[in-house]
């Protein structure tokens, strides 16, 4: 069933642990999420980057929000739908005008007061229309770049409580040790900042962006400490590329003209035993 992100975080942080919210460019890869999550009663996210409208042209705001719920209330357990990463008060409400209930405004690349006043004024406007909103400080830059090692772009426990004092956020994204992308070496949470950061804004639940490849015994001890949603894209954007593959391979001699329209059942069984397993192992609502 469709539920509203903002009521999804809640339940976990009722229940010290995070929801996923998995990164779906398209139908196929939130359909397999829905359904994953369904088989393994466990709540989930499904989450759109503004690039898959903007520059992949892989779908449209309107379209996918619509997409989501429809497939969203063809199953009982509680699925959201967020928009991640948008950087103006402009494309915010845009995205939210066209179906979006839960959106993140990223304002980490500007210094904090420019990032409060960016994100107070997404939030003012935003809560007026019942909308949940996302904000990051200290900034998770790409694994690529080795940004995750960058102490000095950690999130400070003093800064993460001014900000949610001033803008109001309904979720905050941290960074500390985590990055965008694939890591080239193994990522190491900072528990002790966590621990501060959580200690300063007990009652905001917490965002760890750039899931792919943390070991997952630094997942689990993360979401004891605060972190309620953790997002996902990277590996399972792999993922579909290699089922992709694999269906393309193993129809390289088909002669059906049209064997395409079996493709997106085929990936869909090779993805969702993944997605289940990401569920039942990180997830304890």
């Amino acid at each position: 069933m469709y539920e509203k992100v903002s009521n999804i975080l809640k339940m976990a942080k009722e229940s010290n642990t995070a929801v996923i919210g998995f990164v779906c460019m398209d139908y196929v890869m939130a359909r397999t999420v829905v359904y994953a999550a369904e088989a393994t009663n466990t709540p989930a996210l499904i989450m759109l980057y503004p690039e898959h409208v903007t520059v992949q042209h892989t779908t449209g705001f309107a379209k996918y929000a619509a997409m989501v719920k429809e497939l969203a209330n063809e199953v009982k357990v509680p699925i959201g739908l967020h928009c991640d990463h948008d950087f103006s008060y402009n494309a915010v409400l845009n995205t939210v005008q066209n179906g979006f209930e839960s959106v993140m405004m990223d304002g980490s690349m500007h210094d904090l007061d420019t990032n409060i006043a960016m994100t107070k004024e997404v939030v003012d406007k935003l809560h007026e229309m019942g909308v949940c909103v996302e904000g990051e400080i200290g900034h998770v830059g790409a694994a690529s770049n080795v940004d995750n090692d960058k102490e000095d772009l950690y999130t400070k426990p003093d800064a993460a409580a001014k900000f949610c004092k001033e803008t109001g956020v309904d979720s905050l994204a941290v960074s500390i040790g985590n990055a965008h992308g694939e890591y080239k070496d193994t990522p190491h949470l900072d528990m002790e900042r966590l621990d501060q950061i959580h200690a300063a804004v007990p009652d905001v639940p917490l965002v760890l962006h750039g899931g792919s490849g943390i070991p997952d015994d630094q997942l689990l001890i993360a979401f004891s400490k605060g972190i309620n949603k953790f997002n996902l894209g990277t590996d399972y954007l792999r993922r579909y590329f290699n089922a992709i593959s694999e269906f393309v391979a193993e129809n390289a001699e088909n002669p059906d003209p049209v064997k395409i329209i079996n493709m997106p059942a085929y990936v869909q069984e090779k993805l969702q035993p993944y997605v289940e397993e990401r569920l039942r192992t990180l997830c304890h609502f």
